[in-house]
């Protein structure tokens, strides 16, 4: 006796081997669906009454989360803590703005962002000992991070991913398959298009294993603009969309979003049905854990085969022309204005990466041309998507229940380096994390850095809390345990929930 959705199901006429091997034939013509499999919590906790204090009030406040991650590290100086007084080899070339957030202005380079941060909460003292492009460090619960580690995604030291995890509690919380996937990565695979170094770890199941993964998008459109980009004897001298991209650009699902020609609705629903009794003798199998991810993979394929939501809310077509314009011509925008519609068709987590793209070292890690490629190919394209994602949230009354978290693995150095069009190297020391709605202040500076932007002077923020934060904002414990491969039942993050950024 199996129970499948609360209910109990017996098969009495079993299944033939070629029953089971059709049905094994759902990951057909390539399927690559294998990485989604977790549900949203439609039953949320909600927050306590007004007289209960932040911590309680604002549980479960963020019904979804947008993640985005500026893969390399933006400068701390030049985006939302520069240091006008200090010297010039530390405050750089660049001038500071007023912003509408009291007490914090901005680098020259970003304008909008300056218009919206009232809506925000900074946080200027984010440390860690790790200044490696840890990615799984800041966005797992890994204790800890290496290069080795680094440069392998699928060594099984690393935890689970924060949008796998998610993914992962709320499985357990209501078993059924959403029309739209819980945990989804945009613009493309991480790490995937660029040439010149191993594949790097972040974004995956960790030792949940690769059914865990996001669902990662492709993109689809034509980059427009260029800047010449160098790493040691190579050189990248193609478009780059994160720079400009056509108007038409959308997102697809390889083999997702539609069905192969040779497949009809008639072989679906039969495969369905297949499937369906194959789960009410499903108990057996469970002995072998090939076979529970197997069937996993499957019901997950079967999902977004059958509703068109998920192909809908990646093409960018269907959005008013003024809204997409809103949020900028790169890449980086339509991905944002991409995360708005995946948690407006019911997403939980939506990361959004500015990854690496032409060459390795490239991204935000400007070792070398900082002030050419912020100027070009970095700041404008992050503030225009920036502002056209919290001004969007907030006149689509969904910024109080979307938590948008823009950070990156670490800062850069407070010195500037003697590099060709300068450069600042790797800095874990202090760093600057922006973040909005979802539970979190309106308007607030939490954390302090001191006056080269070297150390943090007030309020030391690890990652860990802020990732703690984004799983009580979702309502879920960050110190609930999960079993790792050896069965050692795991906290999620070991941290503290960040009170002073809660509304």
């Amino acid at each position: 006796m199996l129970r499948i959705l609360g209910s109990a199901k017996r098969v009495c006429q079993g299944l033939t081997r070629r029953d089971t091997l059709r049905v094994g034939g759902l990951g057909f013509s390539g399927l690559a669906l294998d990485q989604i499999f977790a549900l949203r919590d439609r039953s949320r906790q909600t927050a306590a009454g007004d007289s209960s204090s932040p911590l309680e009030r604002s549980f479960g406040r963020a019904k979804s989360v947008i993640l985005i991650h500026l893969y390399g590290a933006p400068s701390q100086l030049e985006w939302v803590d520069p240091k006008p007084d200090a010297p010039r080899e530390i405050r750089g070339e660049l001038g500071v703005i007023p912003s509408k957030l009291d007490g914090c202005q901005v680098g020259e380079l970003f304008p909008r962002t300056a218009q919206v941060l009232d809506r925000c909460t900074v946080l200027r003292s984010l440390t860690h000992p790790y200044p490696i492009h840890g990615v799984a460090y800041a966005l797992t619960g890994t204790p800890a991070i290496d290069v080795a580690m680094e440069l392998a995604p699928r060594d099984p030291r690393h935890w689970p991913f924060f949008g796998s995890a998610v993914a992962h509690v709320d499985a357990q919380r209501r078993p059924e398959f959403p029309a739209v996937p819980p945990n989804i990565a945009l613009p493309f695979r991480f790490s995937s298009k660029r040439v010149g170094e191993v594949p790097r770890a972040g974004p995956y199941g960790g030792f949940l294993g690769s059914a865990y993964d996001p669902l990662f998008t492709e993109f689809v459109g034509e980059a427009t603009k260029s800047l010449p980009k160098k790493l040691r004897d190579m050189e990248f001298t193609g478009n780059d969309p994160y720079i400009g991209c056509s108007d038409d650009s959308r997102f697809v699902v390889p083999a997702a979003t539609s069905l192969p020609a040779e497949m009809t609705l008639d072989r679906l629903r039969d495969r369905r049905s297949l499937l369906e009794q194959l789960n009410a003798v499903r108990e057996p199998l469970d002995r072998f854990a090939t076979t529970r991810q197997l069937s996993r993979h499957q019901q997950s394929a079967l999902s977004l085969i059958a509703s068109p939501q998920l192909a809908e809310a990646l093409d960018l077509r269907r959005e008013d022309p003024a809204v997409r314009d809103s949020y900028g011509p790169t890449l980086f925008g339509k991905s944002c204005l991409a995360a708005r519609r995946l948690v407006e068709a019911g997403a939980r987590v939506v990361s959004v990466f500015w990854d690496e793209f032409g060459l390795a070292g490239m991204g935000w890690d400007t070792h070398w041309n900082h002030y050419p490629r912020m100027k070009v190919e970095l700041c404008p394209g992050l503030d225009h998507g920036w502002q056209g994602l919290i001004a969007d949230l907030d006149q689509r009354g969904l910024l109080d229940e979307t938590l948008v978290v823009c950070t990156s693995e670490h800062g850069r150095t407070p010195k500037l380096n003697s590099a060709v069009g300068a450069g600042r190297d790797h800095w874990s020391q202090v760093y600057s994390t922006v973040v909005a709605g979802g539970g979190t202040a309106r308007g607030r500076v939490v954390g302090k850095s001191d006056r080269h932007a070297a150390e943090v002077a007030d309020l030391p923020l690890s990652p860990k809390d802020l990732l703690a934060t984004m799983y009580h904002l979702l309502g879920i414990d960050p110190h609930l345990r999960i079993q790792d491969p050896t069965g050692r039942p795991q906290p999620l993050v070991e941290g503290r929930v960040i009170t002073e950024a809660l509304a």
